[in-house]
């Protein structure tokens, strides 16, 4: 065949390869791999919510326990995506050198990060399932419309993913990640609205809070449990998708430079 009739794969084809490689090396350990992030939000749903359940009736007009459980799919999604695409991203740039080899083949630096991201939002989607699942058989998750709370999970580990690889890409230790988890993640998970409505906070913090990534994702997943809808969800979602595209084209034009160099 004359050189000239060669066509590379097609654009779906190349994401595809690089999402069914990460599935692959990931189901390998499925137990050990899915267990840990999958009974985390299980656990904090029994401890705080079946304990405060008992103190606090209703938090912004709905049962505490739901109020929780809401939130607890997102969650989920962000802490998956981001262990994904912070430790799970630099063994494979650093210690595997499994990009090296990847780029070999025809895919592009931008199908890597670009399947990358895909795969952490497909990761959001897949426990933001099974904590929907579980919290239902508390009774805590409204039904069917506690479903509409799995998609968001896709949205959110896919935001998370590609904030994930903008700390990766500057992060020479692996060690350093632990910044990221205790200094950002962490205290976002309790600013934004997971146990508490934002407007509990003083009013001069509440703009920090509509910053704070996980704040829209919450919002999202939250209203469309308890069918509470409202304009607002409309800028909750493009924030979502703005913040993934920008913090994604940002990701891959810094970690092309430590693959290509």
């Amino acid at each position: 065949m004359p050189a000239s009739d060669i066509r590379p794969p097609r654009l779906a084809a190349r994401l595809y390869s690089v999402w069914f490689r990460h599935m692959r090396v990931y189901t390998r350990n499925l137990f050990s791999n899915g267990l840990p992030p999958f009974l985390e939000p299980v656990i904090f749903l029994v401890g705080i919510g079946l304990g405060l359940g008992r103190y606090i009736a209703t938090m912004d007009s709905i049962p505490y326990l739901v109020f929780l459980a809401t939130a607890l799919p997102v969650t989920s999604a962000m802490f998956t995506a981001s262990y994904e695409c912070t430790f799970g991203t630099f063994v494979r740039l650093d210690f595997q050198k499994a990009y090296d080899g990847m780029i070999a083949a025809p895919v592009t630096v931008n199908d890597l990060f670009v399947g990358e991201i895909l795969w952490a939002g497909s990761k959001g989607l897949f426990f933001s399932a099974c904590v929907v699942l579980v919290i239902s058989l508390f009774g805590a998750m409204p039904m069917p419309m506690g479903l509409l709370a799995v998609p968001i999970g896709f949205l959110t580990g896919a935001m998370f993913g590609a904030l994930a690889l903008v700390v990766a890409s500057f992060v020479r230790n692996i060690n350093h990640f632990n910044f990221y988890f205790t200094g950002f993640l962490s205290p976002m998970f309790f600013f934004s609205g997971t146990v508490f409505p934002i407007d509990s906070l003083p009013r001069a913090l509440r703009p920090c809070a509509e910053i704070l990534p996980l704040t829209h994702a919450i919002r999202l997943a939250r209203s469309l449990a308890i069918a509470r809808f409202s304009p607002v969800l409309l800028a909750d979602l493009a924030f979502l998708a703005v913040v993934t595209l920008v913090a994604g084209y940002y990701a891959i034009h810094r970690l092309r430079r430590r693959i290509v160099m």
